[in-house]
């Protein structure tokens, strides 16, 4: 993996709208993750020095910077992290080529718990609430929630239905 190859995986990460875009752009969220996600931060680089590099780089009225404007932003960083160190961008930008591309980090976890596999459990299901499963837990759709009427003359769900002329005779 490049170092292009990596800011264009940032720059369309989380990004809702389809496709690749002609010029790739990185907001300053997903410039600051690049710095969480591979772990640089530190006493000599912190997040407000991130924020602040990527205000210098960027033109005054734009929100988001080029590869060219990304490059020079690692530059700059490189001389903060890496003080008196010739190779420091190298290092820098190593450093994030080896990371990869963007981790989705702090995503909700599944719980299970008693009340979550209680309430989620449809065999417990009583009522009209019950007519909506059948017998293995699986949802049985629009038949299940519909009232489909049947000219019969009874109340949906009536068990007995058809016994009354039974009783009778």
């Amino acid at each position: 993996m490049t170092l292009l190859e990596v800011f264009k995986s940032y720059c369309s990460f989380a990004d809702k709208s389809a496709g690749p875009k002609p010029t790739p752009m990185l907001d300053g969220s997903k410039f600051a993750k690049i710095f969480r996600d591979c772990k640089l931060l530190d006493k000599h680089v912190t997040a407000t020095d991130v924020d602040i590099v990527f205000s210098k780089v960027k033109a005054k009225t734009e929100r988001k910077i080029t590869f060219k404007q990304f490059e020079e932003a690692l530059k700059q960083l490189a001389v903060k992290k890496y003080p008196g160190d010739e190779a420091g961008y190298d290092k820098l930008k190593a450093a994030i080529v080896e990371a990869g591309g963007p981790q989705a980090s702090g995503t909700t976890k599944t719980v299970k718990s008693g009340a979550v596999d209680r309430l989620t459990d449809a065999s417990k299901y009583t009522g009209s609430h019950k007519e909506r499963f059948d017998e293995g837990g699986k949802g049985r759709g629009v038949a299940g929630r519909k009232d489909v009427y049947d000219h019969a003359g009874y109340v949906q769900g009536y068990k007995e239905q058809g016994t009354f002329e039974k009783k009778q005779e």
